[in-house]
């Protein structure tokens, strides 16, 4: 087998990946079970970067007139000979995605919406012509595709026509085929998300629900509609009414294999790449997500690093699923967290289970109204994920999925612990100064008030070396309140690599900090083991070689909320 298949990174057409080559995870397998257990409204909520996008245009590419059946060759669903002689390329299909419907204020969000329809019009332009449509019908279809030639709508559509436009399309593209349309719309809930932040979330909602209502509801041309977000919003309304709603969430163990990679698939493709031996690797930073009875990897995850990996193939994970607008669920969790939740938290972090009822109908008006809604938030956006069954009260165990997952909450736990400690300059100015002087004992006093004041890491399921490097990143954080110091993380010296080298330049003073978390052994133990490992493995080296003259050497020993603090010779 040839190695030489492009991985997808980013690429949602399932067109492209089937003619270019790309490798592909099959999940034509999601186009049989649909029609076999499909409701007039299919609604899948999942995380972002499970495969949404890409399923839906899979299917698009599956039902759609003219389709190639050249891209299905090989894969699952070719199998299917009865289906795919009956539903294969037999319907006019609108697909389209709200994903970019985002803005500052609600006038250019609609104008979004209107290009968004306009151009899928646009690719049924023979409507503009059709003799199957009356002259009132095409006059309805020119206030559909009225867009210049950027794409950005040259007369915006009126409210009304706007609320109408799905069904009106549905309705002209019955008349022309004689066939009922299927209806895709991925991200239906972007919109209703960005209207929060933004602080139109009522004029968006309202008009989200007209459009949706009526190609939803009153729609005889409708065959069937498939919509993806990551809440279900039902108790928006904007579903009211529907008979024949089904609502697949990722508790429900009815398609739950087709969104996001199974171990076998990820298996394979590490098999294909030539890359098993970072199989265990990979299972624990992007394995661990529980959907309905599956478990699953993050594929955006595993496509990224099996892709770094083809460039250096000692390269670390990463995070890639996540970025810095992402966090922001993180951050504000943390900011509302009190008392019993810091503990909590405490056990995420570490490794534990925390058992949480979970609201699967929020409104986006209601995720931050408590710490209560941000569980149930955090779970269906996938920073949470189930360890335990549920009961008939909607209660689960949860846990984080993953260590990338789990750097998210380190890193934004430091950030939130910073950001604690600067309300208080004084005090952080007495525990920075402590070090240069040798204080040992008024590091440790401070240190351990800001443990007792924290979120600090349990002992559950996290390794050592995790737990090491928790403390190590506060009080990295806590010493780069000063700013006049030179401070390395991880530094390279001696015969390995010191935790934390400060150097005060013009005191010529060095510092050398070694962090340990001693797990059965006392906290003395560990001060002295971190100790003997300075002065193994000479970690105060760079520092005499950059001209400091009087160097301190510290073991500093963790524990949940206690440390203690030693002073070598």
């Amino acid at each position: 087998m040839g190695k030489t298949k492009k991985l997808p990174i980013g690429i949602e057409s399932f067109e492209k990946i089937r003619r270019e080559d790309f490798y592909y995870v099959d999940k034509t397998g999601l186009i049989k079970n649909l029609l076999e257990n499909w409701g007039e409204v299919n609604l899948f909520t999942r995380p972002r970067r499970f495969g949404k996008s890409l399923n839906m245009n899979m299917l698009k590419y599956f039902f759609e007139y003219g389709c190639d059946s050249r891209l299905f060759t090989g894969l699952e669903i070719a199998g299917e000979r009865e289906l795919c002689k009956t539903y294969m390329g037999q319907f006019p299909v609108i697909s389209i995605t709200l994903k970019g419907v985002e803005a500052l204020e609600y006038e250019t969000a609609r104008e979004m919406f209107c290009s968004t329809i306009g151009r899928e019009a646009m690719r049924f332009s023979f409507l503009e012509d059709s003799p199957k449509l009356s002259l009132q019908e095409r006059t309805q279809y020119g206030q559909l595709v009225n867009v210049d030639t950027s794409g950005r709508q040259s007369m915006i559509m009126s409210d009304g026509v706007l609320k109408d436009s799905l069904l009106i399309l549905c309705q002209l593209l019955c008349r022309h085929y004689g066939r009922k349309v299927i209806l895709l719309i991925d991200e239906y809930d972007v919109p209703l998300d960005k209207a929060e932040r933004f602080g139109y979330y009522d004029e968006m909602l309202d008009m989200l629900r007209g459009m949706l209502g009526q190609a939803l509801k009153s729609n005889d041309s409708l065959q069937f509609a498939v919509l993806t977000g990551c809440l279900r919003v039902a108790r928006e309304s904007i579903f009211t009414g529907l008979n024949n709603f089904k609502v697949m969430t990722i508790t429900d163990a009815q398609f739950d294999e087709y969104f996001g990679f199974s171990d076998r698939e990820v298996q394979e493709m590490l098999e294909f790449y030539g890359f098993e031996d970072k199989y265990e690797l990979i299972k624990e930073w992007y394995d661990g997500y529980r959907f309905g009875n599956a478990d699953v990897y993050c594929p955006w995850d595993v496509i990224n690093y099996v892709d770094l990996l083809h460039f250096n193939t000692d390269a670390p994970p990463k995070a890639f699923w996540l970025n810095t607008s992402g966090n922001d669920i993180v951050r504000t969790f943390l900011q509302m967290a009190k008392g019993g939740v810091k503990r909590e938290i405490e056990e995420l972090v570490g490794g534990g289970t925390v058992v949480k009822k979970i609201y699967e109908e929020l409104t986006y008006r209601d995720l931050y109204n408590s710490v209560d809604h941000l569980w149930s938030v955090l779970f269906m956006t996938g920073y949470l994920t189930m360890r335990s069954g549920r009961n008939d009260e909607g209660v689960y165990g949860l846990a984080i999925p993953n260590l990338a997952i789990r750097k998210i909450f380190v890193e934004q736990v430091m950030e939130w612990i910073q950001k604690e400690a600067r309300k208080d300059a004084p005090r952080l100015d007495v525990f920075c100064d402590a070090f240069p002087r040798g204080e040992a004992n008024m590091i440790e006093e401070q240190f351990t008030a800001y443990l007792q004041k924290t979120i600090s890491i349990r002992d559950t399921g996290v390794r050592k070396g995790k737990k090491e490097n928790f403390y190590h990143g506060i009080l990295l954080g806590l010493l780069s309140h000063r700013e006049e110091w030179y401070i390395v993380s991880n530094a390279e010296s001696g015969d390995g690599f010191s935790d934390i080298l400060i150097e005060l330049e013009e005191e010529q003073i060095g510092i050398v900090i070694e962090v340990k978390y001693p797990d059965k052994n006392s906290l003395e133990t560990g001060c002295e083991e971190a100790l003997r490992q300075i002065e193994k493995m000479g970690y105060e080296t760079r520092l005499r070689q950059d001209g400091m003259t009087t160097i301190f050497k510290y073991g500093i020993a963790c524990e949940k909320k206690r440390c203690m603090v030693q002073l070598g010779s």
